[in-house]
Parts: structure tokens; sequence; C-alpha cells
């Protein structure tokens, strides 16, 4: 089942940089006035931090803000999500061919966040994003504060340590029910990375599992909304060559950095990554709401 997940990330990535490809061949005399560097670099750095699970479109519109990247806003849901899909895919092949995860546990958490996001786009995404984040963002301080006071033996009644690999019975259900749920809520503007981890680890699950799980899930997902935007050339073509090729050098340079941490430092990376989230989530949902054109489609945490 393994593989045939590898295989299937494969494919979406051969088909989709195909596709990119032929678009970019097609607009080659007029690729945009940005500059390409500009890009790489912002790509570079966001999905190295992508790779952490921090998430890389808030941190690449931040990028591109201080750079001055873009000279059209509306081309920036395009450009995020067609700069990062190369990426993305990247980090979950690498992630489920060096981390052992079991199938089963894999597999069912992935299909149910694809499922969770194909129900939510017909249904949570209805719902009020504002109460959302603030609901999302508080139970997430929660968890981390759980999640530190699991680390640091204050609650024995959490069990210790986190060594599995997989899950079965009861657990293997609140992961699958818990994932549908996360996959939902993506169509709702909350980003799938930073719950996926909480809710591995306090299933008792080895951190490094969340890895290949949530960028799986988010990776079966960014290519069919990318092609909208390809399709109908609503994206920066420099911004997408940058983020694409520096995303990608970034990624393996964190995929080396997370999988050689000690377990103790990664889960409080993964605490860190939880409550930095939570932080972002609350000081949205006190924002002003912005327009539907903003925000096409939200990835990671």
């Amino acid at each position: 089942m393994v593989a045939a997940i590898i295989t299937l990330l494969v494919g979406l990535g051969v088909w989709f940089s195909f596709f990119l490809l032929k678009d970019l061949i097609k607009h080659k005399a007029n690729l945009g006035p940005e500059k390409t560097l500009s890009a790489f670099i912002v790509g570079l750095v966001t999905d190295f931090l992508d790779t952490l699970g921090i998430g890389s479109f808030a941190t690449t519109t931040l990028g591109f803000k201080i750079t001055k990247f873009l000279k059209n806003d509306e081309l920036l849901p395009g450009t995020l999500n067609v700069g990062h899909t190369i990426p993305v895919i990247v980090e979950a092949i690498i992630f489920t061919t060096v981390v052992k995860v079991e199938a089963l546990t894999l597999v069912s958490m992935v299909v149910a966040a694809m499922v969770g996001s194909w129900v939510g786009a017909r249904t949570v995404s209805k719902f009020p994003e504002k109460k959302i984040q603030r609901l999302m963002g508080i139970a997430l301080a929660a968890t981390a504060i759980l999640m530190a006071a699991k680390q640091l033996s204050l609650l024995d009644m959490l069990g210790q340590g986190n060594e599995a690999m997989g899950l079965s019975g009861i657990p293997l259900i609140i992961a699958v029910v818990g994932n549908f749920i996360l996959g939902a809520l993506m169509t709702a503007g909350i980003g799938l990375y930073a719950p996926c981890m909480a809710l591995v680890y306090m299933l008792g699950l080895n951190p490094l599992v969340a890895f290949p799980i949530m960028m799986t899930s988010c990776s079966a997902l960014m290519p069919v909304a990318s092609y909208e935007f390809v399709k109908f050339s609503r994206y920066s073509k420099k911004g997408a060559i940058g983020l694409t090729i520096g995303g990608i050098l970034g990624v393996a340079i964190a995929v080396t950095f997370v999988t050689s941490l000690d377990l103790t430092i990664l889960t409080w990376l993964i605490i860190a990554v939880v409550l930095y989230t939570s932080v972002s989530m609350l000081r949205s949902s006190f924002k002003p709401a912005v327009s539907s054109d903003s925000v096409e489609y939200q990835k990671g945490a």
C-alpha cells in the first residue's frame, strides 16, 4: 500500500510538472516582470520551514511582501499553490520512503483527509471561518500544553513515550475520524500540519510518523487546486519557477535536519509548531475578514 502511495505521488508530480512546463513554454516570451532569484530564495526558506511543519503559505506571503515580489496581488493565491505543489510532493515522497510508518495507518489517515476535503468543500467551507479559527486556536493551545506536560512527565495518565509506528483498534478509528475532520477543515482555511502533528502525538505515535501522513494528505490535494490556476494562467510564472526550484532544495536540507534530530528535540519542535499555529489562528480570527478572492486554498500550518 505504501508503494502504491509513492507511485501515485510520483505520477501526480510527473503529470503536474508536464502540465506546468507546457504552460511556461507557451508563455516563454512573457514570463512576467518579477525576479526569479527572489522567489528562489523565498522558496528555499519557506519550504524548509514547511518541512518542519510550520507551513509555507503564510511565510511565502510575508517573503513576497518583504521583497516586493508581486506587482499584482491577485496572482498570490495561484502562485502559492502552483509554486509549492512540487516541493510538497517531494516532501511526501521522501518522508514516506524514510519513515517506516505502518501502511494501514498511513493509507487510512491519508484517504480520510482526502475524503474529508471533498466533503468539506460542500459543507464545512460554508461555516464561519473566524469562529473555526478561534476554536481551533484554543484547542491547539490546550493540546500543546498537554503535550508539554506529557514530555515533562507531569501527567502520568497520558502515558509514557511515543514509539509506535502504527495504530490499531480504537486509536486507529480516532486517527481516521480526526484526519477526516482535519481534511474537511482545510476547506475552511485551517491548515492540516500542526493539528495532525498534535493528533499523532497524543495517540502515542512516534512524532516522525506525522510527517509522511500530513504531507501525503496535502500533496494529494494540491495538484488539483493548482491545475485550475495554471489552466487559467492566474499565477506568477517566475514566482512558480523560483518557488519550485528553491523549495525542492529547501525540502532536501530540512529532511536531513528533521530525520537526524533526537526524538526529545523533535517533540519540543512539534510543540513549538503547534503553539505557533495556535497563536497564528487566534490572531487571524480577530482580524477583519478578507475577500474570498484572496484565499483559494490553505495548506500546512
